[in-house]
């Protein structure tokens, strides 16, 4: 992957944490499937029921790009947050931004740890926090994944078998159906 294009990508899954932070939530898992360097888009994970629920829909963020053929992904999820809704432990920086890069090849594993500092309480009295960005680890080839992560990544690059003219936009169809948040980009409208 181009610098370019990965600082982009950093760049928007830090703002999108900060935003959501900023209105007192995490955003849920993203992956964003890139074909012949060119980004598909960025699918969210639909809301998720903590346990069972929550592994098969971070797993489920793979079908966009098994249905684009993407031949990289990048995947980002936070630390504690994926840990809580799949009744994991929390294994590594928390709380922390991850952002896996991955091909068919392996992957590397990107972390950007931050603190939480307090916002003012919104009008309606809701709390919320920023993040403060701390020093960032080296990257980490082929650093182990927590499960659910690991599986979106394998399940990326397995082409899925559907009998239908548009494999692609039909996968986007019954995913936004389902409940996950699909933007994509120009070049891969349907």
């Amino acid at each position: 992957m181009e610098a370019q294009m990965w600082d982009a990508l950093v760049d928007t899954a830090k703002s999108a944490y900060a935003a959501g932070l900023g209105e007192g939530t995490v955003p849920r898992p993203l992956i964003m499937p890139l074909v012949g360097g060119e980004l598909v888009g960025m699918i969210w994970a639909r809301p998720l029921e903590t346990g069972q629920d929550a592994l098969t829909g971070i797993v489920e963020l793979s079908n966009i790009a098994a249905a684009a053929r993407a031949d990289e992904v990048v995947l980002a999820w936070e630390t504690h947050d994926v840990a809580t809704v799949c009744e994991l432990p929390v294994v590594g920086a928390a709380p922390c931004l991850n952002m896996v890069l991955a091909t068919r090849e392996g992957h590397v594993l990107h972390q950007f740890p931050y603190t939480e500092q307090p916002l003012p309480p919104a009008e309606e009295g809701r709390t919320s926090v920023a993040p403060a960005w701390g020093p960032v680890p080296d990257p980490q080839p082929g650093a182990e994944l927590v499960p659910p992560i690991q599986a979106a990544v394998d399940y990326s690059f397995t082409p899925l078998e559907l009998d239908h003219p548009n494999p692609f936009g039909v996968t986007v169809v019954m995913m936004e159906e389902d409940g996950y948040r699909v933007r994509l980009t120009e070049a891969f409208a349907f």
